[in-house]
């Protein structure tokens, strides 16, 4: 407003009359900013100079969407902005070929939105609402079938004779969306029964509870977004997800809804995306198809594949990576009774091993206790192996064994053996290091009885002393 700058907005809400001025003003340069919608992408639109593109919400964007507007002009600097990247975009950000940042923040006195995953009751689904009017608040019913949602309406008027309910729809005018929108932020609807409309855009801190029928038939990135309708104010939000009663899930749709489930803390878009990457797939990085199934392999191996199939095309050698077997005798795992839940588990044993360094080793530490409490000694025991094996593959050893009281490091070949090096661990250890004379380069470590009970903190000192 102070600012000598003139801000345009073009989308089918404007008349006929006003979207020509816009579209004259910017081809002229007259206008500065012009915010639209996907009316932005019409063969009529042309700009003077363009030189910033900035696009919000962007999974709402499909890849031939996107190709149309890198086409306005070459040579473009490009903002996209989402809570949750469609895969193929994610994916072009982990391979290097755009850049990410995460905003993993939540806004002062937010709180987690309870999700709950079940089948459809009337008497639970009843309830909720009735909890949420009991407060005063509002709730957003979503129904995505059009042909049936004034029903819906009148079922939910008819249980609830004292609310107000409406219903809203992209089939509706321009003039009744926007009238049902804002009588919804401005109170006077207690339930609002929609489609997936509300997707995006929509802030209305009054409604904190919202309630999806059939949300099996929904993607992940839709079921998160439109679990962000709800807990926009310093309130509980509740957020329940039904599927029709004795349903048999796809396995697709069984990840989603999990997933949805078991990633509820702020900051989880970026979450929700990778394990969308991994059952959607990446698709074609350079095509305008999506699709593909990874998660048979996870998004790590995958994306390994896909750098050696490239290297190999290129003509390129590929150095094969050094694995460094380690076998000690110590329990190393995560119990149930300390994870309860089985994919959980594997997740975190995924995490467990991309172990690379201390850091990692202490960042994962960090997260089981922020999670889960104090990791128990086999955990402990699981995490510190990872490690062991991470630091021994950058010094070439290829096996650390445990065997008969004394641990064997083998290296890849005699002059990776550092005798100088070797030489000072013996002394630390009071001459029990013994150097291997046999066929596999190498030394053990004889452990006495009371080392034999921190066998791990050990063989992490002396890889120390070696690096």
């Amino acid at each position: 407003e102070d600012f000598p700058v003139t801000v345009e907005m073009l989308s089918r809400f404007r008349t006929k009359k006003e979207q020509t001025k816009v579209i004259e003003n910017l081809k002229s340069g007259k206008t500065d900013i012009v915010i639209g919608t996907h009316r932005l992408l019409s063969k009529d639109i042309a700009f003077k100079d363009l030189g910033l593109l900035i696009v919000d919400e962007e999974q709402r964007f499909g890849v031939e969407h996107k190709e149309k507007l890198k086409e306005l002009k070459k040579n473009i600097d490009v903002l996209t902005l989402t809570a949750t990247p469609i895969p193929r975009t994610l994916h072009m950000s982990m391979i290097g070929i755009r850049d990410m940042s995460l905003l993993s923040e939540p806004p002062l006195d937010r709180f987690p939105v309870q999700t709950y995953v079940l089948e459809y009751k009337e008497s639970v689904v009843y309830d909720a609402i009735e909890r949420e009017l009991s407060r005063k608040g509002q709730v957003f019913y979503l129904f995505n079938r059009v042909e049936m949602i004034d029903k819906v309406a009148e079922r939910l008027q008819n249980a609830f004779p004292e609310a107000t309910v409406a219903a809203v729809h992209g089939q509706m005018s321009e003039t009744a969306i926007e009238k049902t929108f804002l009588a919804m932020l401005n109170g006077e609807i207690d339930i609002l029964v929609c489609t997936t409309i509300i997707e995006t855009g929509i802030d209305v801190s009054n409604a904190n509870t919202i309630i999806v029928e059939n949300s099996d038939t929904l993607g992940l990135s839709q079921l998160y977004q439109l679990r962000g309708r709800v807990g926009r104010s310093n309130r509980l939000a509740y957020c329940y997800l039904t599927y029709v009663k004795g349903k048999v899930l796809t396995e697709q749709s069984e990840s989603r809804l999990k997933a949805i489930k078991e990633f509820t803390e702020f900051g989880s878009g970026f979450r929700i995306a990778m394990r969308d990457l991994e059952i959607r797939g990446a698709g074609n990085i350079l095509g305008s198809s999506q699709h593909g199934h990874m998660d048979a392999v996870g998004y790590d191996m995958y994306v390994r594949i896909l750098d050696s199939a490239v290297k190999e095309k290129k003509g390129e050698k590929e150095a094969e990576d050094l694995v460094c077997r380690v076998d000690i005798k110590e329990d190393a795992y995560i119990p149930e009774t300390y994870i309860p839940a089985h994919d959980m588990r594997m997740l975190m044993y995924k995490k467990i091993s991309s172990v690379k360094n201390e850091e990692d080793s202490l960042s994962v530490i960090e997260e089981f206790k922020d999670r889960f409490s104090e990791p128990p000694r086999q955990t402990r025991a699981l995490i510190d192996i990872a490690l062991i094996k991470a630091i021994a593959e950058t010094l070439n050893i290829t096996e650390i064994t445990d065997n008969a009281g004394s641990i064997f490091f083998y290296f890849l070949s005699p002059e990776n053996l550092d005798f100088m090096k070797i030489s000072l661990i013996n002394r630390e250890f009071r001459g029990r290091i013994l150097v291997c004379s046999g066929s596999k380069p190498g030394f053990s470590y004889r452990a006495s009885s009371e080392e034999r009970k921190n066998k791990t903190d050990n063989i992490k000192k002396i890889l120390q002393m070696l690096k």
